[in-house]
């Protein structure tokens, strides 16, 4: 069965300001790393480059994932939902934690009737690697 075309090849962004949730998920095991979130700009170079650019709503810039921890994801795939408004990248995780808070995944905890729990270890000690 052939598939239908698309309307167009690229992300369904509003406009320059808009922005989509990309996951990362690790491409090797299919674990979900993080969820974080792109515009057009972070979109482009992680398609130019190879490697995971998503924009940081907290400091209203581009964000090079791992530029501080040296926690880089080198971009094997890059899929589209449905209706182009998410965006999923299979990565390589460099560093061992996808995490700022020094973890392997960002999902980090359970939640269970008698509250949150921890259940992975730490990679790394974020004081020691982003200051205080």
């Amino acid at each position: 069965m052939d598939t239908p075309p698309l309307p167009n090849d690229a992300p369904a962004f509003a406009d320059a300001d808009s922005l989509l949730p990309a996951i990362a998920q690790d491409a090797q095991t299919g674990r979900v790393l993080m969820i974080a979130y792109m515009n057009r700009e972070a979109y482009d170079l992680t398609l130019s480059t190879g490697w995971a650019v998503y924009y940081s709503r907290s400091r209203g810039a581009l964000w090079r994932k791992g530029e501080t921890s040296g926690n880089r994801q080198r971009v094997r795939r890059v899929l589209l939902d449905c209706d182009q408004d998410a965006i999923l990248l299979q990565v390589d995780q460099e560093g061992g934690a996808a995490c700022h808070q020094g973890y392997p995944s960002c999902f980090f905890r359970e939640a269970t009737p008698a509250g949150l729990r921890v259940v992975e270890q730490r990679v790394f000690d974020p004081s020691e690697v982003y200051g205080k």
